[in-house]
């Protein structure tokens, strides 16, 4: 019995680290690619606006 019990964690834990991966294979791409990827694209460019947009201020 104390076998079994020092094994049941690690197996369940290994079955949930599966069951994430599994899910963010299976989300990658798909019809949101595109609107997602635009968001990111958006965000990366408002940053960099924002940066090359402030004026230095040397003192």
């Amino acid at each position: 019995m104390d076998i079994v019990s020092a094994l049941v964690p690690p197996v369940v834990m290994a079955a949930l680290f599966i069951a994430v991966i599994r899910v963010m294979v299976k989300t990658q791409g798909g019809a949101n690619k595109a609107k997602e990827d635009a968001a990111v694209d958006a965000a990366i460019a408002r940053a960099e606006g924002a940066r090359q947009g402030s004026p230095k201020t040397d003192g």
